[in-house]
């Protein structure tokens, strides 16, 4: 069932029991019960903000037993949430508009990335400055989905070409060794993944972005039937953890350690600040709010390139209402 963003509000604060409303929760005796929190995947330095939140007591103190949780490496990314096996999930405003426009019932509460994480990546010397440059070069990104796809689709509607004049390769999530190798000419990836892993390498590049972007980076979804005093304080427990991580990186990163395997080692530790300190750069205003515009922006976007299975209202699909 699609609701209003109105609608949504209604039916959040209307559920009067203690525990979120999903199937599969474990109940608590006090407090707002359960809250599962979905991590895709597989740990990493760039959820700090989870772990900060949880190891200094945040999700604690807001009432809520929360459980942290990744993904298993064939998961679906909303499959659990979907399932009622997790109540919020991290992963993309275009992903998340996306998979709503199929029939899932998530709502994004919270933007954890004020800007879109995915860029051009070009070696330093290379000809290519724009969109305008890309006939006749080739890209490399992961394959026809996610963000790296989203983000090719707007570079090439700037451009005015299509994936055959771009020369558009599927390369899988090799990025780093096709664009070293001289494979392909740029590659899509994450300035606070990839982009750091080539200065870590010692491989010189430029980012390109385009001139307009009409996607919502990385947030936090909610299903539509959670609690609504429940979300409320998670989320303002997670943004404590988002300003703790902001103001002390490498205690973020040693809090890290204790959930990302190898992280201990201090070579490793090294690459990873570097990874938040890039992840931090995305981070913006650091308090969750959600630009409307930019969430209509992006439902046109998607609609034209035929990225949406059906219609659905930018308006439902994300809220402010529970930020602080």
């Amino acid at each position: 069932m699609t609701l209003t963003r109105r609608a949504l509000t209604r039916t959040l604060a209307a559920l009067a029991a203690p525990v979120l409303a999903l199937a599969g929760c474990a109940s608590t005796p006090s407090g707002h019960g359960e809250v599962v929190i979905g991590l895709t995947y597989t740990p990493d330095v760039q959820f700090a903000p989870f772990y900060v939140a949880e190891a200094k007591g945040y999700y604690e103190d807001s009432g809520a037993e929360v459980t942290l949780r990744h993904h298993g490496a064939s998961e679906s990314l909303f499959g659990a949430l979907e399932a009622g096996e997790e109540h919020l999930v991290v992963a993309g405003g275009d992903e998340m508009l996306q998979a709503r426009s199929a029939g899932v019932p998530v709502v994004s509460v919270g933007a954890l990335y004020e800007d879109y994480p995915a860029a051009l990546i070009v070696p330093e010397d290379s000809p290519i400055q724009g969109p305008q440059d890309l006939a006749g070069h080739s890209i490399g990104l992961p394959g026809p989905y996610g963000q790296t796809y989203f983000f090719l689709l707007v570079l090439l509607a700037e451009a005015g070409l299509t994936e055959a004049q771009a020369g558009v390769e599927y390369i899988g999530f090799t990025q780093q060794a096709a664009l070293s190798a001289g494979h392909v000419d740029a590659v899509i990836g994450f300035t606070n993944n990839d982009v750091v892993q080539f200065e870590h390498a010692g491989t010189p590049v430029r980012t390109i972005t385009p001139e307009q972007l009409p996607l919502a980076g990385s947030g936090i979804g909610a299903h539509e039937d959670v609690d609504a005093a429940a979300l409320a304080a998670v989320l303002a427990a997670t943004y404590r953890g988002v300003q703790d991580v902001i103001d002390d990186p490498e205690g973020a990163v040693a809090i890290a350690a204790e959930h990302v395997p190898g992280l201990a080692a201090p070579a490793t530790q090294e690459a990873a600040l570097a990874t938040l300190e890039a992840t931090i750069e995305l981070y913006g205003g650091a308090d969750g709010h959600q630009d409307p515009a930019l969430w209509e922006q992006m439902a046109a976007f998607m609609g034209e390139q035929g990225l949406l299975e059906g219609e659905v209202d930018p308006a439902a699909a994300m809220t402010n209402e529970f930020l602080d």
